[in-house]
Formats: C-alpha cells, structure tokens, sequence
C-alpha cells in the first residue's frame, strides 16, 4: 500500500519540471547546486542504512548531478563505517574532492563485474535524471552486469534507462528493487514499462522550494488530500445534505451494472439513491439494493421527477449501445437539466461519435468522464496504443477539447480539466482490474458530486478510495463486489503511518 506522510500536495515531475525547480532553487533562493547534492547524497545514504544494514555498498557512478549524489552516497556510508566501492560509469573517473579525503576505492569500467560480485547493494547512478532513449553500448553493459548481481539494486532518482518523464524504456534498463527519487516523485517512475522497473519507490525530501500548481504537471493524490476532501456529517444533519443522487444504468439483464453503482454511492455517504433503469431490473434493484428508490426509465413522468429532486445524475453503465440506448441517455441528459452529470461505460461508447455534443454539454453543466483507454481512444478518435505513451497529456488533451472532467483509468488512473494540473492515484491494485469495477467507482464519484464537490476534486476522492479498498484485500479471486464491500474499511483507514525516515515523503511497494 502507498504511504504519503503528512502531506496534501505532492508534486509529480516530468525531469524538465524538475530541472526548472532546481534553477530556482540556485538562482532564486540561494541554494547551492553541490549543498542540493549533498543532501541527495546523504538522503541515498540514510535509506540504504536503514533499509540495507549490512554488506558492501557498491556505486555506479555516473557523470552529472545523479553520479555525484551517488558518490556522496557512498563517501556518507564509509564515514558511518560502512565498506563501499565506486565503479567508474562515465568517460571520466569520479570527483575526488566529493570524497573529502575519506578513502573510497574506484574500479575502472572494464572491472565492473568483478566489482559487482562482491556487492550486497548496488546503487544505480550509471546515466543521468535527463537521459532519454535507449542507452548507448558502454552503459548498457554495465547496466546489464548491475541486472546479473544477486545483490539488491538500489536506483538513484530513477532506474538508468528509464525515462522519467514518461515512463518509457527504450532498451536495456536497471531493474532495481528499491528506487530512492529525490526531491519529488518522477512522473514516468508510475507509468508502465518503468513502474515494474523500480520495485520500492522512495521520495526524500532534500530542501527543494515547494512547486507551485503552474511549474507542474502533475500531483500525487495522498492520502491526506482525500481525507481532507472527504465529506463529514453534522450531528444534526439529514439526507438531503448528504446528496441525492440519480444513478441511470442498466438494460434489460444488466441490474448488476445498477446494483454497484448505486451501493458505491451510499457507501460513499449518499443520502438517497434513485436507481433508473430498465422495468425488468426493478425486483432485482430493490432486492439488492433495498435503500434506493427505483424509477422506470421509460415512465417520463417519473424520470423528469428523479431529474428534478436529483443533485447530481451518474449516466451509463450497463445501457447498451442500441438505439433504444441512445434514446434512454438523450433523455436523462434533458431530465437532468443542469446538474452535474457523470458519464460512464456505454453512455461514452453511444456519445463516442457525437463529441460534438459532448463538448456543447459540457458549455451548460459540470460534465465528468471516466474512460477507460479503448473508451478514449474512441472519444478521441486515436488508437489505443497512442493513448498509453502518455496518458496524462492525453487526458489533459481530452478535458480540453471535450471540456469536461476526465478521469482515465489505467494502473495508474489519472485526473484532468483544464488548467488545473492532473492527479494521479499512488494507490494501485490489480484487484481493480475485474467486470464492475467502472460501475463501482461511478457511484462513488456519483455521491461526491451529490455532495456539491467540484468534478476534479469528486473524482479524486472516489478513485483514492475504490482504489484504497483494491488494496486491502487478496489480489486474485476478487470480485467487485467485494472491493465495493471493503470500501467503508477504505473510508476507515485510508493509509499513511510512520515513515521509515523523517525526510520521506512518499513509499510505494511494487502494486501487486
């Protein structure tokens, strides 16, 4: 489970953000560059110690800023007694004066496998923060020497041959056990291919300036945001101030669909649900979900009521793609009038050839949309493939041109509107990947737009905390229905403890 300590907002860098943030960190508060490596170095150093407290430390040192962390790391362990030895990863051998006369033994390039037998830590400071591509031969020997130890791969800011922007990794890459990034999380460090690349992930804070929302991309969604964001009954309070939500899902055959969303939202905290759906779902609805009211979605005089009473509608899941579909969604669309609308599942797939539309609701009522990739790709009109190089630009895309709230689900799921910097979930579990899931998490931000929460922040909470309740359970054999039913342990505890080092910000294990 991820860990987020103490912390509302954490920035979430692309490796050029990151370089900007270090210039003003020099330039405009006086910090100086090697004061900046320094405290990276010896942050390396504290994790290793006390996560690794026995055995020779061998580095990998590079050129540039992420070398001589490395070798600062290794110049702080010798001087709190540990063995260590450098091996030179770059055209040049490592800065002696970094050393500051402790003696710390470096093997040439083309002794590195020698070296790297005798080591039970191995820190990664081969290619640098900005390196891009596959890496060159030379490197990527070394790289592959680092891979063929047995001893445990600690990467230094990130994995070399990784892109940290993206997550790409073009060729040969350091598979690490433990990744210690420095200053804030990478972006690209918790997207796939490099997310099974860096096993642990560690954020140490080294006394960088805080980030404002226009220098960054991205923010972590911690634990600490969600609860902070999360609604909380007056003692005096009654239904109404929890929300009413209108949950219009399910064809003929597919109550399920319904069933989930409506249970999400009143687990969630809804005051009151009315499920429209299909006529032959209504002795399943109300036997399943025996609190919410349910309303033909064909009876107009009905569903214009729901519409009216309602303070936020959730459209889609289970509908079909037929005709009969698109007529039952044009219908809620015009019931509901201005409320807030989330759209989901098939109510995407009809409206994927109709984004003009989209984009016109989106002009007279909050709208949020929770695709998954193939949903996007179709709103889009892009391939699948294109929408997995760099989800967070594609979302960010997408909430521009549909002017819309869009979550994109994936391992991790992002958040997006415009002009606002994207959210990314650290919390992730494989468990989420089964039938209903969508439906589930639907429902959820369902009831935090009831509730009269803005969309980006409504879609933040719900998808922190059905991916919270993915987590705390088995892996395999998990319906959803059962991560629905772990959802009030999720509200309960929502994660974050002690951290290993005061310095750390953030911890994620390897999502299972």
């Amino acid at each position: 489970m991820s860990d987020l300590y103490g912390v509302e907002r954490l920035p979430l860098l692309r490796a050029s953000e990151m370089a900007e943030i270090e210039r003003r960190a020099r330039e405009e508060h006086g910090m100086p560059e090697r004061l900046l490596m320094e405290s990276a170095g010896r942050a390396i150093a504290a994790v290793v110690q006390q996560l690794l407290p026995e055995g020779r430390v061998v580095g990998a040192v590079g050129s540039g800023d992420k070398g001589s962390g490395t070798h600062i790391a290794l110049r702080t362990l010798r001087s709190w007694g540990r063995e260590v030895l450098a091996v030179q990863a770059a055209d040049r051998p490592p800065d002696p004066a970094l050393a500051h006369r402790w003696d710390i033994p470096v093997a040439p390039r083309n002794r590195a496998e020698a070296a790297l037998a005798s080591a039970a830590v191995i820190l990664d400071g081969i290619l640098g923060t900005d390196s891009t591509g596959a890496p060159e031969q030379g490197p990527a020997r070394l790289i592959e020497a680092v891979n063929g130890s047995a001893a445990v791969r600690v990467a230094v800011d990130g994995p070399s041959g990784v892109d940290l922007s993206t997550g790409a990794v073009p060729g040969v890459c350091t598979r690490a056990q433990i990744t210690v990034t420095l200053g804030y999380p990478k972006l690209g460090l918790l997207f796939q291919p490099a997310r099974a690349m860096c096993g642990r992930i560690l954020a140490a804070e080294i006394g960088l300036p805080p980030a404002a929302d226009d220098e960054v991309s991205a923010l972590v969604i911690t634990p600490d945001w969600a609860k902070a964001l999360l609604p909380r009954r007056a003692p005096d309070a009654h239904k109404g101030d929890a929300g009413y939500l209108l949950v219009a899902a399910g064809r003929k055959g597919m109550a399920g669909a319904a069933v989930l969303a409506a249970r999400a939202a009143l687990a969630m905290g809804a005051g009151i649900v009315r499920i429209a759906s299909d006529a032959a779902n209504r002795e399943i609805c109300q036997t399943r979900v025996p609190e919410s009211i349910f309303v033909d979605i064909d009876d107009d005089s009905a569903l214009a009521e729901a519409g009216e009473w309602a303070h936020a509608v959730v459209v889609g899941p289970g509908f079909g793609q037929d005709k009969l579909a698109g007529k039952r969604l044009d219908r809620v669309l015009q019931v509901t009038g201005a409320l807030p609308v989330l759209i989901d599942a098939d109510g995407l797939n009809i409206l994927a050839g109709r984004t003009g539309e989209l984009a016109q609701l989106g002009k007279t009522r909050p709208v949020a949309v929770t695709p998954h990739p193939g949903e996007m790709a179709r709103l889009l009109g892009i391939t699948l493939g294109e929408t997995r190089i760099d989800p967070v630009a594609v979302a960010a895309a997408a909430a521009r041109h549909l002017r819309t709230a869009v979550l994109l689900k994936g391992a991790p799921s992002v958040i997006a509107l415009s002009h606002e910097p994207v959210l990314v979930t650290s919390a992730m579990s494989s468990a989420a990947a089964s039938g209903g899931s969508g439906d589930v998490l639907s429902g959820a931000a369902g009831a935090m737009l009831a509730a009269r929460m803005p969309r980006r922040e409504a879609l933040g909470v719900a998808l922190f905390y059905c991916s919270r309740a993915a987590q705390l359970g088995p892996v395999l054999g998990r319906s959803s229905l059962q991560v629905l039913e772990t959802l009030p342990a999720a509200l309960e505890n929502p994660g974050a403890g002690a951290p290993p080092l005061p310095f750390i910000l953030f911890d994620q294990p390897l999502p299972r």
